[in-house]
């Protein structure tokens, strides 16, 4: 089932020196219980692209759909809040809070009782391969595969149907990065999520369903 779509956008920043069109006249479609790469160069316009998707930013042309509805329309904090989450290749978690604390977070949020909203972060920790040892642990005793999977845990916690994965894998020694991209994969096929990732790494292309390739601003499907 299609879950968000992409009509003929585009996308324009200005930096002091010029203007850059780093999104231009894309369309494409994603559906729910499938995993999707986007590569390409740096600053082929790969991470503005998934802001867009996110509704950090909207299009200066075309239009983006979530399940039919215009991103315009929406309020873009609750849908991000509610709808779709993003993970980001330097984890940004909250370094004062522990494990738990960080997947409780946006359940509470959304006014979920804090005994309802501990009891299920717990449940989608140890979904993602951690153990009751790491639930009081404050980032900077966590590795990096570990903080990783507990953004992710945050991201499912929310309650969405969209992960947007800014190159998840990025700060990963080897053995992580495997973890984690068979994490995505098992949300998309297992759970039914939508994961869209922006990658440079061989590993996520050949584990996705479909791989996209940015370049100049334009997406192609190559896969």
């Amino acid at each position: 089932m299609e879950i968000l779509r992409a009509e003929k956008i585009s996308y324009s920043y200005r930096t002091k020196y010029q203007k850059v069109d780093a999104v231009r006249n894309v369309s494409c479609a994603f559906e729910t219980g499938t995993m999707y790469a986007i590569v390409g160069k740096s600053g082929s316009g790969k991470s503005t692209l998934l802001s867009l998707f996110a509704g950090l930013d909207v299009p200066d042309a075309g239009s983006i759909y979530v399940q039919e509805q215009s991103i315009h329309e929406l309020d873009r904090d609750a849908y991000r809040l509610r709808q779709a989450s993003v993970v980001y290749q330097s984890f940004h978690l909250f370094p004062l809070l522990n494990a738990l604390e960080n997947v409780m977070l946006p359940m509470e949020f959304q006014r979920i009782p804090r005994k309802e909203a501990r009891k299920r972060a717990g449940e989608i920790l140890h979904r993602v391969g951690l153990t009751e040892q790491i639930y009081r642990q404050v980032p900077r005793m966590m590795s990096g595969g570990e903080q990783q999977r507990v953004a992710i845990a945050r991201a499912v916690a929310a309650g969405g149907e969209i992960i947007l994965a800014d190159e998840p894998t990025g700060n990963l020694d080897s053995e992580n990065e495997e973890k984690i991209v068979a994490l995505l994969r098992s949300l998309a096929h297992n759970d039914g999520y939508t994961v869209i990732v922006i990658t440079h790494n061989p590993r996520v292309e050949e584990a996705a369903d479909h791989v996209f390739r940015m370049e100049d601003g334009r997406l192609t499907p190559i896969r």
